[in-house]
């Protein structure tokens, strides 16, 4: 849907709403990530950054509410780029750890996608003077942030030495 860009407010509702469905489609896509990995060290990751999401999801329904607005979902294509290449390793036979490392690597495109997002939600509420929202942007960077560097180091620690 084309809505009018005329300001900084409207480019923060447009990426606000991009967001909002790129979580939803992580919602959705994470528990098949969680089936697919062999490694309890890479499920229970995966399973606790499931719970992250939720709770940045309800995050979201706040800034919403701060914004006097219903949360409303804009179809993310980069998400859905994303978690497309990532459902290809779920099809995918072989050593699982070769696997773990590709759903790791998978993640981290995900975070570094959220990263981004976040970033730039929580500077464009600076601006504007909603520091109550950037707060909460910031918190949730923080967790995209803290998600990515733990997929790292379980990466580096084990998964990749096994794969390779």
């Amino acid at each position: 849907m084309e809505h009018p860009l005329n300001s900084l407010h409207d480019l923060f509702v447009m990426e606000l709403k991009d967001i909002y469905d790129a979580e939803k489609q992580i919602i959705m896509a994470l528990p098949k990530m969680i089936e697919a990995t062999s490694a309890p060290t890479v499920r229970s990751k995966f399973e606790q950054h499931l719970k992250t999401t939720e709770q940045q999801v309800e995050r979201l329904h706040e800034v919403f509410r701060k914004l006097d607005m219903e949360p409303e979902r804009e179809h993310c294509d980069g998400m859905a780029g994303i978690l497309k290449d990532g459902e290809k390793i779920l099809e995918m036979k072989g050593d699982s750890a070769a696997i773990d490392a590709a759903l790791i690597a998978a993640a981290q495109k995900v975070e570094h996608y959220e990263i981004s997002s976040y970033g730039t939600l929580r500077t464009f509420a600076q601006i504007m003077g909603h520091h109550e929202i950037a707060r909460l942007l910031e918190t949730t960077l923080g967790e995209e942030k803290t998600t990515d560097k733990m997929l790292t180091e379980v990466a580096e620690r084990s998964i990749n030495k096994k794969a390779a």
